[in-house]
């Protein structure tokens, strides 16, 4: 292009076809930078393959910016040209696969989404609004976003092994110094403020994340990944130079596109009730069996997942009862943990869960409190456990009736230390240890008309093994219910009562 051809102010009737106007001063500078380039690496570049906006990344003295993001590939092959026949016609060379970038910043790409369909864009506004149609279509609800691109390493490798065969050519040239900015972060420059104004969104450290994965065609063709002798060899040819000229004949495809939308998850808080014996806190399966009818996390869980429109969920609780003790009282503290949630669910939503949950007709578990929070108040939660006092009611019965004087010596008992060592029961999945634990306090209830049998109230220390306490567990925890009473003594029912956090 000669100097009669510069665009002029105002005027674009002489551009170069295909190119987008996106203001005269930015066209004049975009055009001047592409002019200012070595003509020499320029003509080698272009011989060897390399796309116009990597040509501009590696070898340009101004910074790259999104300017270059609405010209087009064949006028910046036009105005980065010098004229020489040798590099070759624009046509031909404008429709290869750049062996840097494999594509990417050409906007050519092979759409996972489409059953692999090949994609080609000369600008980035095609490119952009089929970015935000995927988006739009995992019906997340955003306001602002935190854009991540992935890239092959072979990229890596390749633009190493142009810049050694740069810098042994052109080892004097100053623009070789300048830091060159990478091929993800070209990408994200091209597209962020489009992809901004097309989702209506700000970007910024948001907890919704659009991450941009190119994958190598050959790789997934092979189903194999490279092996480390294979790496360590394409690294040493980078390094001498060797790859990008040896390999020039090779047929480069583009990269395989897809686009994964992520949130960071949110929290649901409430208290638990579980009114069953035949429910477990959590999911149990033994040897491909259940263990129960039902769990506390999928009746919870699968309730809430579906008011987030969310992938997966995890439940985390205050601590845990076995499967045969129900949870009444004040119901127990937990967190369910929804993962890439796409909405969140309004104050009458989870009132909505909680009556589906409490009026279930089976009435297994309930629901109180039910409310979303922030992530700190798992934190919170776990430093509460440690601290927490819990309150039980059992059903004991003992070898002898129960004795007027059996009262006071229960009663009377306050802040009782126990040991106790890891239960025979769970032996198999705990470490063998010795545990001191405080009993806060315990009261006798009669039933009348059975001498043998009573309800104690009692409450203890988080982590107290209640079962244990009152039969002795084979002498393994003492003092106990039993050597208390001097008389063989039994649990035949247990129910949670009440579970106070450290703050409470």
């Amino acid at each position: 292009m000669s100097d009669e051809t510069v665009p002029a102010a105002g005027d674009s009737s002489g551009l170069v076809n295909g190119f987008v106007s996106h203001g005269d001063s930015k066209t004049r500078r975009v055009y001047e930078t592409a002019r200012s380039v070595h003509s020499g690496s320029v003509k080698d570049l272009l011989s060897l393959g390399v796309c116009e906006r990597c040509i501009f990344r590696l070898v340009a003295v101004e910074a790259f910016d999104s300017d270059l993001s609405s010209v087009s590939t064949s006028t910046l092959r036009s105005w980065i040209q010098s004229g020489d026949d040798e590099t070759g016609s624009s046509e031909s060379n404008c429709s290869r696969i750049c062996i840097i970038c494999l594509g990417i910043l050409q906007f050519v790409f092979s759409d996972a989404a489409a059953e692999k369909k090949l994609v080609k864009s000369d600008t980035s506004s095609d490119y952009v609004a089929r970015v935000t149609d995927l988006v739009k279509q995992d019906r997340h609800d955003f306001d602002s976003f935190g854009l991540e691109v992935s890239v092959p390493s072979t990229i890596m490798d390749n633009e190493r092994a142009v810049l050694s065969y740069l810098k042994e050519k052109y080892s004097t040239e100053g623009w070789l110094q300048r830091d060159k900015i990478s091929v993800k972060d070209a990408l994200k420059v091209l597209i962020l403020d489009p992809l901004k104004a097309s989702l209506g969104a700000q970007s910024d450290s948001s907890s919704f994340h659009i991450r941009l994965t190119y994958s190598e065609a050959s790789d997934e063709a092979l189903g194999v990944s490279k092996t480390t002798h294979e790496s360590k060899r394409r690294k040493t040819d980078a390094e001498n130079g060797s790859n990008c000229i040896s390999e020039n004949s090779k047929v480069y495809e583009p990269c395989i596109f897809s686009v994964h939308c992520n949130k960071m998850p949110i929290f649901f808080s409430g208290r638990y009730f579980k009114y069953s014996r035949n429910v477990s806190q959590s999911r149990w399966i033994i040897d491909d069996e259940r263990m129960g009818e039902a769990s506390v996390e999928e009746i919870l869980g699968g309730n809430i997942l579906p008011a987030c429109l969310g992938d997966s969920y995890k439940f985390h609780a205050a601590g845990r009862e076995d499967i045969d003790v129900r949870m009444l009282g004040s119901g127990r503290p937990f967190l369910i943990e929804v993962q890439n949630s796409r909405q969140c669910p309004s104050e009458q939503s989870l009132k909505e869960v909680e009556e589906k949950i409490n009026y279930s007709e089976k009435k297994l578990v309930g629901v109180k409190d039910l409310k979303c929070i922030g992530s700190q108040c798992w934190a919170m939660m776990r430093e509460g456990e440690a601290e927490k006092q819990k309150q039980y009611v059992a059903l004991v019965w003992i070898a002898r009736p129960l004795e007027e004087k059996d009262f006071n010596s229960i009663s009377s008992l306050k802040e009782l230390k126990i040991l106790q060592k890891t239960p025979v029961r769970v032996l198999h999945r705990r470490s063998p240890l010795d545990r001191e634990k405080i009993i806060h306090w315990m009261k006798v209830e009669k039933i009348k008309g059975h001498s043998h049998y009573f309800l104690l109230h009692l409450c203890t220390q988080a982590g107290t093994y209640i079962k244990e306490f009152v039969h002795g567990d084979l002498g393994r925890t003492t003092p106990s219910m039993g050597s208390i009473l001097g008389c063989r003594a039994e649990i035949i029912q247990l129910d949670v009562t009440d579970v106070k956090m450290g703050d409470e």
